[in-house]
């Protein structure tokens, strides 16, 4: 690829709208709102517009986006300890060893980024042992470049960032153009010309680089993946950020509370009429009444204190129907959200619906997202211990974690238990027409406990009540006979 068509291309994928709006959600996901960036203008007697500097302009960002990704994300992810799970022991060691704390550290980011700007990547890379491994790729640095806009398959990945800020403040930033076979490494200057990257070492190079042994040692071998090792997750089928539907809800929550706040600094000191003033100047006048507590006027002179009421109920109505609709449009939970003060466990998981929504549409495109990478471990798991692992072998489980109601618990557990109880004395009460084995099974069942490990310690000479004991006492009321 040509150094002059990198530039272009780049900068063209910098100012697309897909980027620019993927910009703008890392924006405020990092609390930097375009109230930040609000004036207040108005019209001078030429009927110029000009800039008030002299009116409070309060610029206060409320990251209601922030708290809503961090929701999700830590949701998907709560009372997950390991997501791919085999019934082959053997394969889930193999497995654990890939898809560990490392990887899911890395998949946190890559959620982050996902609900944050729409869409983000990992890319998969060999560590120094020759085994695969992950890491998140930051989407606003990654460009897919096809022949067509219809074809599916990139023909490259351009992967470039900034790596560091020179003293003169030249941004120096790396460059990489990955194909199936080889990577190209770049250098450019202060959005300057692309040039190769000279301390690159070899350049281009394959994918992986192998240090040959034995007689071989010192000697560098090449290979290829096969595949450009970029993997991206979309939020949703159009890969939006979870920003859109509420952006201007955060805007008008943010407009609303910065107004107040500036109408409260503008109106806090009273307004003075005064007729009549026998001082000299108004600079008289105000140290008057700020050290004195008096002013002198004329016989006929008055002064009257003016204060003004600020209208803020209309506000506070306004700022909690905003906070109202951007959980529910944001499909978030509301810690704040006091209800009746009934918190039982059915009105927790009503509070968690619309987060569970979410989550739910993104696990589906998490999960084929996890396929794809599962496929390459599982190539690489079987040639190098010549197993025959399939997909197949390896399910996803997501354990997602609610809240509750502590008192709901309880009572929830005395009733299984009095319930329980209520079983084994059934059972006890027709024990006399039952043989042995029936009510030790039926009790095995009530109990949850395994009948055949309860039976190889019991004779089948033993009465009920030897195997009552073999049941470690469990059953304590009930009349036995003996057979």
């Amino acid at each position: 690829m040509d150094v002059g068509e990198i530039k272009k291309i780049i900068d063209e994928d910098v100012h697309s709208a897909k980027k620019q709006s993927a910009a703008e959600g890392q924006r405020y996901y990092e609390g930097r709102h375009d109230i930040l960036k609000y004036k207040i203008y108005y019209v001078d007697s030429d009927g110029k517009m000009q800039e008030d500097k002299l009116r409070s302009n309060i610029k206060i960002s409320h990251p209601f986006f922030t708290e809503l990704v961090d929701q999700q994300v830590q949701y998907m992810m709560s009372g997950t300890e390991n997501i791919f799970r085999s019934d082959d022991e053997g394969l889930q060691a193999q497995l654990d060893e890939y898809f560990n704390d490392d990887f899911y550290n890395e998949v946190y980011e890559l959620l982050t980024g996902t609900v944050s700007k729409g869409f983000d990547y990992m890319y998969a890379y060999k560590d120094e042992d020759g085994k695969t491994c992950f890491q998140y790729a930051d989407s606003l640095g990654v460009v897919e470049v096809r022949e067509r806009d219809i074809d599916e398959k990139c023909k490259y990945i351009i992967y470039h960032y900034a790596d560091r800020i020179e003293k003169n403040k030249e941004t120096i930033r790396r460059i990489q153009v990955w194909d199936d076979n080889q990577v190209t490494f770049y250098v450019q200057k202060n959005n300057g010309a692309v040039e190769l990257d000279k301390d690159a070492g070899i350049n281009p190079r394959p994918h992986i680089i192998i240090h040959g042994n034995g007689n071989q040692k010192g000697q560098l071998y090449g290979k290829s993946l096969g595949y450009i090792p970029f993997f991206r997750l979309d939020n949703g089928r159009k890969g939006f950020s979870g920003l859109k539907p509420i952006k201007a809800l955060i805007d008008d929550y943010d407009l609303m509370a910065c107004s107040l706040s500036n109408n409260l600094q503008d109106f806090t000191d009273a307004i003075y009429v005064v007729s009549g003033f026998q001082g000299q100047n108004l600079d008289e006048f105000m140290q008057n009444v700020k050290a004195k507590k008096h002013v002198g006027v004329s016989e006929n002179g008055s002064l009257d204190i003016k204060t003004v009421d600020i209208p803020y109920q209309a506000r506070q109505t306004k700022l909690e129907l905003d906070e109202k609709n951007i959980y529910r449009f944001g499909m978030g939970f509301n810690s704040a959200q006091i209800g009746d003060g009934n918190i039982t466990n059915i009105v927790i998981k009503s509070r968690y619906a619309l987060l569970d929504l979410k989550c739910n549409k993104l696990e589906i495109r998490l999960k084929q997202f996890f396929r794809r990478l599962l496929k390459i471990v599982l190539d690489e798991i079987n040639q190098e211990n010549g197993t025959d692992y399939r997909m197949k072998d390896v399910y996803f489980k997501f354990e997602r974690e609610v809240m509750t109601n502590a008192q709901d618990n309880a009572q929830i557990e005395l009733m299984d238990a009095q319930t329980q109880g209520q079983l084994l004395n059934n059972i006890m009460n027709v024990a006399a027409k039952l043989d042995n084995e029936t009510v030790i099974r039926s009790i095995c069942d009530i109990l949850d406990i395994d009948y055949e490990e309860v039976k190889e310690n019991i004779s089948s000479g033993d009465s009920l009540k030897n195997a009552q004991q073999a049941l470690g006492g469990l059953i304590l009321e009930g009349d036995s006979n003996d057979e």
